[in-house]
């Protein structure tokens, strides 16, 4: 993953179960100019029990299907489907992503599809059994932080630290905090994991999205921080991209009004577009941390800046004072900052009103 902010165009399951509008998302979110586009991979029945119930932003965006499972079972792609999509991302240049819920999803993408990266949402933070089998496996973690604390993160990255520096099972929740005290777990952590600072509503208040909480993950984990938008429209998401993430997620749709829980806070494909324009006009703005004059400042810096001139006609001898010697444009002459230097010596030539000093 190179410096460029990472755009990850969020189907989601917006593709409703269909495996033909799976992959026009694909091609928008291509079309668009995203980094990369990613789904969610799960066992519905191995996700969710019988009677787990929706969330109120499913029930409000989609209508109540009496069960999570319900609803979730009309949107899984199949293994198959999985392939077809890799292959088009392929076709079109942009990343394969998906989020797995599972072990079995889990061992799906990284042993199957070979994804050198994996996406965990918000809800499996505290999944330390699949944490850790992603870690075991080596793999790059993109990890939301929605619904959690600063104490629930650190323990998230300790099972990941742990996975990523042993293979043999942890004894017990004590190993987790125990391995944060190696150096050498930290600097894995800042190699392999990308925290994400996301609010788990759809579509989210923007009073409650909280933009500065990504400066306190940065500054807490010292890890690469990224944002996961749930807010209606760009804005927030090009805010985060000028205060510094390095991840950009954000979920569209070819059709906000197609029935299920996700389209309503989505964007559609013409939006995704707006939006990763706006994040490379950022990038090019953001430039370099160096604070110097720029090439494109060179010309002006005579005629913006000044140089101490005569106020009045001087005579050679004659002691600058308050009164004869000022600072006026063009800075063609001696710097303003020489006038304490030069009060009470004598001028060496004759100087008339307004003539620049040597």
């Amino acid at each position: 993953m190179s410096d460029a902010i990472y755009v990850i165009a969020e189907a989601g399951v917006n593709h409703n179960g269909n495996l033909e509008r799976a992959l026009a998302l694909v091609d928008a979110a291509a079309a668009a100019g995203a980094d990369a586009v990613k789904f969610q991979t799960f066992d519905a029945a191995a996700l969710v029990t019988q009677s787990a119930p929706q969330a109120d932003y499913q029930i409000r965006n989609e209508g109540d299907s009496g069960s999570q499972l319900a609803m979730l079972q009309r949107l899984v792609l199949a293994p198959g489907d999985h392939h077809a999509l890799v292959a088009r991302c392929g076709e079109r240049g942009i990343d394969f992503m998906s989020s797995p819920f599972d072990p079995a999803s889990a061992e799906f993408l990284i042993q199957e599809l070979h994804l050198p990266r994996i996406k965990l949402g918000s809800g499996e933070l505290t999944n330390a059994p699949l944490l850790l089998q992603i870690a075991n496996a080596g793999r790059e973690l993109i990890l939301s932080t929605g619904m959690a604390n600063l104490g629930e993160i650190r323990e998230a990255l300790g099972v990941l630290a742990f996975g990523y520096l042993h293979a043999n099972p942890p004894t017990g929740r004590s190993d987790f905090s125990a391995v944060l005290d190696d150096p050498s777990a930290w600097e894995l952590l800042r190699q392999r994991v990308h925290l994400l600072h996301c609010t788990t509503e759809y579509p989210c208040p923007l009073e409650q999205v909280n933009l500065r909480a990504m400066d306190t993950l940065r500054d807490a984990f010292g890890l690469r921080v990224g944002y996961s938008d749930h807010t209606l429209g760009i804005d927030v998401a090009v805010m985060a991209a000028a205060r510094g993430a390095t991840i950009l997620e954000k979920h569209f749709t070819l059709d906000r009004t197609l029935p299920g829980p996700d389209h309503v806070a989505s964007l559609e494909p013409d939006e995704l577009t707006e939006l990763v324009n706006a994040v490379r006009r950022v990038e090019i703005a953001l430039g370099s941390p160096t604070k110097a004059m720029s090439p494109v400042e060179q010309g002006n810096r005579a005629v913006a800046r000044k140089s101490l001139v005569a106020l009045r006609p001087i005579a050679r001898g004659e002691p600058f004072s308050t009164d004869n010697l000022g600072s006026k444009r063009p800075a063609s002459g001696r710097s303003p900052l020489d006038f304490w230097d030069l009060l009470g010596t004598p001028a060496r030539r004759v100087y008339a009103a307004d003539e620049v000093i040597e």
